[in-house]
């Protein structure tokens, strides 16, 4: 069976950022830490996902076609630079900032325990998604 590629879903990092947001919900908590590191990674990798979906939906809408999108964690930077933080070097340290936290620190490493640590990485997340796609 041929595999159809998957098309851009306006709005899909919003639905990310609220999937990653269930799923610590969910998460067993301890004097303010999670008690099972797990789901937290899980959490984390969905948020920086989310941030991915907001950058391809921004392009998207500057005229890239899917086919085109960054396919790496530099050709997001590329594409951040060139195409979004033209005159913005904040936008370029917001994703830089997300990406050391989210997914280095939270995902990869799972180093971040602490609940207000994860609700402060999720808040900056959302700001940095709304700054992409302001209609959300």
């Amino acid at each position: 069976m041929a595999r159809r590629a998957r098309t851009h879903m306006p709005g899909e990092a919003f639905r990310y950022m609220g999937n990653a947001q269930e799923i610590v919900g969910k998460c067993p908590v301890e004097d303010n830490f999670y008690t099972d590191i797990k789901p937290v990674r899980e959490a984390f990798s969905t948020a920086y996902l989310a941030i991915l979906e907001a950058i391809d939906e921004a392009l998207i809408n500057k005229g890239l076609h899917r086919k085109d999108l960054p396919k790496s964690v530099d050709a997001y930077r590329d594409a951040l630079r060139k195409q979004l933080s033209v005159n913005n070097g904040k936008l370029m340290r917001e994703f830089d900032y997300l990406y050391d936290g989210l997914h280095i620190a939270g995902y990869y490493r799972g180093l971040i325990h602490e609940t207000n640590a994860v609700k402060d990485y999720f808040s900056a997340a959302e700001k940095f998604i709304k700054k992409l796609i302001p209609s959300g």
